[in-house]
């Protein structure tokens, strides 16, 4: 006869209402039941001071340890005696295992390429700033504590124009952007909270819904359905949870109501997705911990399309409200403790078989190389973004590009990474060749063909481009390679030989990944392209044009690979490389623009654009010296002059060796003389900053590292702070 132990952190079962049920259905199925504590458990002779239901009344006995053990209790009142029950877990097999909070399992259904597809994004969020990102790109988002329980302490917030609409339950208030940070920092500091952007289910009334689908083991160890039901909103709430005001109804007549004769079907879709998802986790659950799990509740919605997502999925579901399903959900949890008493053995080799059939089904990872004159940081940094939404994903440092880094990436690289996205830089020829000797991509991505380095090619464009073709002779030759069709110098790039899948990008041209619209938004850009068969607006949280050409590589390559629109679109919100058109708000309304990493022609035009399209009054223009331009740096400082005076920027103010006939140049086509100034003496630049700078003053500081130009952001920083 199977012995079960119900484990609790009360120390009285009269105070747990379902210990009487699980008593009478465990001695209805010829098996003995007690109740206990971890305080009562004796390790020196293997005994349990339980308590045992003789008559209608609790009786403690001395019980021996158990067959199974049901892990009833709260999973934080249990955590005290997480010693005890640790010890009790290497003995005895428990029904009931945690697959985490709400964040844990997201991580965790990420593993699964055909699940992720139904996942909301999520982040956590860390500070108002993190929070004001997201909301840019999804508009309108939910706001909830990570460990939340019944529907509790969760927010609705919409950007409108120019405020904010946060709604709790049936109540709204609207804010400004400075409160809504002051109210997300608030928060914060009393629990940790996640952010997701706001799908909604509606029916035909207007009346927001949800499914729960109830899935547990039965008696032969297999998944099945225990019940699904809706779970409806009080007209004008936006929270269906029962425990909020939500009711529920019978499955076939909502769905019926709702769906006319899709119902069947809708009905088949979430039978097979509840069993497949439970499935799945339990799977997630024997390859990391070598446990399995008896019961989930699955929390989803259907959008206007019925597609499906998933909004929560609780290891410990309540049961059923209605409908009389308590006693169902009692039944199946006895006869799986049985089952797992009588087949631990069977279930172990199982979980054995399954981790060693994961690890010979692990194939060939996604290996992507990126290089090009300009952006190749911002669109190595954008890719591994995405691509973390889901995989493991191996990025290099920023700015880590030279073949001695990518030797140490490849002693970093190891068998947990599920894609590794590189950047290989070069000066001279050869460089991307040995790049590709260490670690051979089989993903490339050429972001353009600039005039970084020229001068180390004879300022000969061509010799640049056959450089940077070294990546696309030495990846391999059956994988795919990503190009920017807009660059003209990318046509000299050597492609004839390649054999792969080659993929476009661009904005100005019929590319097979085109953005379109592209238009500047609060601190980054907004643009739209048709993704998947639907159009979709995007966001990135950086500034320039420029970058949506990066982004667009981080597009292509995340749909090559499987990735959904949205999380692509989650992905695009990345942490952006450190002094890449970065914004210091100073006070008296001056902003000070710092993108002093790089500097070639190519990317000084592009900062130029940037500081045109977001200067609100005076725009001040300092650019410090190009290096490595060769013969060319005459023509090219000349062109920089024409493009300064050609987007009326009010003053110029240039810095370094040679540097001064960018505005020798800008003053003989018109620029007014007064407004240019040279310094070869940085301190001396700084006393000019200081007479001449005023409110509401935009200034870009543009300038390579090392003319350290730094220097002066911090400079104004400091100065205007």
């Amino acid at each position: 006869m199977t012995l079960i132990g119900m484990l609790h952190h009360r120390k009285d079962p009269k105070t747990v209402i379902k210990s009487y049920a699980y008593a009478a259905v465990a001695k209805a199925e010829g098996a003995k039941f007690f109740y206990f504590t971890p305080g009562t458990v004796n390790f020196t002779n293997n005994s349990i001071r339980g308590q045992v239901l003789e008559n209608g009344k609790w009786v403690e006995r001395i019980m021996p340890f158990p067959d199974v053990i049901y892990n009833a209790g709260s999973p934080e009142k249990l955590a005290k005696s997480k010693e005890i029950i640790k010890r009790l877990k290497e003995r005895i097999p428990f029904t009931t295992n945690s697959i985490g909070n709400k964040w844990n399992v997201s991580e965790r259904l990420k593993e699964a390429k055909e699940f992720s597809n139904y996942l909301i994004p999520t982040e956590v969020v860390k500070n108002s700033e993190t929070f004001l990102k997201f909301i840019e790109g999804f508009e309108k988002v939910v706001f909830k504590p990570i460990d939340g329980r019944k529907g509790k302490g969760i927010y609705f917030i919409t950007k409108k124009n120019n405020y904010f609409e946060v709604k709790k339950d049936s109540e709204s208030m609207n804010y400004s952007k400075q409160q809504l940070c002051n109210f997300i920092d608030l928060m914060l500091t009393k629990e940790t909270y996640i952010i997701q952007p706001y799908i909604r289910s509606i029916t035909k009334s207007g009346q927001v819904y949800d499914f729960r689908i109830h899935v547990q083991k039965n008696g032969e160890g297999k998944w099945v359905i225990t019940t699904i039901y809706p779970r409806i909103a009080p007209m004008g709430s936006i929270i269906p949870n029962i425990n909020n005001g939500g009711f529920t109804n019978y499955l076939d007549p909502f769905l019926q109501q709702e769906f006319k004769e899709e119902a069947f079907n809708i009905r088949r879709t979430l039978e097979h997705f509840g069993l497949s998802l439970a499935a799945h986790l339990e799977e997630i659950q024997m390859l990391h911990y070598e446990e399995v799990i008896d019961e989930i509740g699955i929390d989803i919605g259907l959008d206007e399309f019925q597609k499906i997502w998933i909004y929560e999925v609780n290891w410990r579901p309540g049961c059923p409200p209605a409908f009389y399903l308590e006693l169902d959900v009692v039944i199946h949890s006895i006869k799986y403790a049985i089952y797992l008493a009588n087949n631990k053995n069977t279930i172990k080799e199982k979980i054995k078989k399954f981790k060693k059939q994961r690890i010979d089904e692990k194939g060939e990872i996604p290996i992507i190389a990126v290089t090009g004159s300009a952006g190749k940081t911002t669109t190595k940094a954008f890719i591994a973004s995405i691509l973390a939404k889901k995989w493991k994903t191996f990025e290099s440092k920023d700015y880590w590009n030279t073949t001695e880094h990518t030797k140490k990436h490849a002693s970093e690289i190891n068998s947990s990474h599920e894609a590794v996205v590189l950047e290989y830089g070069m000066a001279y020829p050869g460089v991307i060749t040995e790049h590709c000797s260490i670690i051979k991509p089989n993903i490339s991505v050429v972001t353009n063909i600039g005039l970084a380095h020229v001068g180390n090619f004879n300022g000969d464009i061509k010799k640049v481009a056959q450089a940077k073709s070294e990546l696309i002779h030495g990846m391999d030759q059956e994988g795919v390679l990503f190009l920017n069709k807009d660059d003209l110098n990318s046509r000299y790039l050597e492609i004839s030989k390649f054999k792969g899948k080659i993929i476009t990008i661009g904005i100005k041209t019929n590319a097979d990944y085109k953005a379109y619209d592209v238009k500047y938004a609060d601190n980054g850009m907004n643009f739209k392209m048709k993704l998947q068969g639907q159009e979709i607006m995007l966001y990135i949280p950086i500034l320039g044009e420029h970058h949506v050409y990066n982004a667009l590589n981080a597009i292509a390559i995340a749909d090559y690979l499987g990735f959904t629109p949205m999380e692509i679109k989650a992905g695009l919100l990345f942490k952006k490389p450190p002094r890449r058109l970065t914004l210091y708000h100073c006070r008296d309304n001056i902003t000070v623009i710092d993108d002093t990493v790089h500097s070639h022609p190519q990317g000084v035009k592009a900062a130029i654009d940037v500081l045109s399209n977001i200067g609100k009054k005076r725009k001040i223009a300092i650019i410090g010296q190009m290096r490595e331009l060769g013969d060319l740096r005459e023509a090219e400082y000349r062109k920089v002059g024409e493009y300064v005076h050609e987007k009326e920027i009010d003053l110029l103010i240039t810095y370094g060796f040679r540097a001064d006939e960018i505005g020798t140049h800008a003053k003989r086509i018109g620029f007014s003389e007064k407004n240019v100034y040279h310094f070869n003496d940085k301190d001396e630049l700084h006393k000019l900053l200081l007479k001449i700078i005023r409110k509401e003053d935009t200034i870009l500081v543009k300038g390579a590292s090392k003319t350290n130009m730094f220097d002066t952001v911090k400079f104004l920083d400091q100065t205007f702070r």
